[in-house]
């Protein structure tokens, strides 16, 4: 299996977040994603370690989510 590159473009994140390129550009312009931007293109790296930082910073707000919204099955309360 090949080692990932240090740093991904955001066509590289967003096929493996399995969303748009649009949505990772959105994520990095409001600062939630971490990014560089290099070259005179100006164009967007995100290195693998931050995309994991990013990974695992959802994971523990989806748990705080769910803890704090419980879902509630209608069927069970009828």
């Amino acid at each position: 299996m090949p080692e990932t590159p240090r740093f991904l473009t955001l066509a590289d994140v967003a096929e493996l977040l399995n969303t748009s390129s649009a949505q990772v550009y959105a994520l990095v312009r409001r600062g939630e994603l971490p990014a560089i931007k290099l070259g005179g293109r100006g164009q967007w790296r995100i290195e693998a370690s931050k995309l994991e930082e990013f990974i695992q910073q959802l994971y523990k707000d989806t748990e705080e989510f769910v803890s704090e919204h419980p879902f509630v099955d209608q069927e069970s309360q009828d």
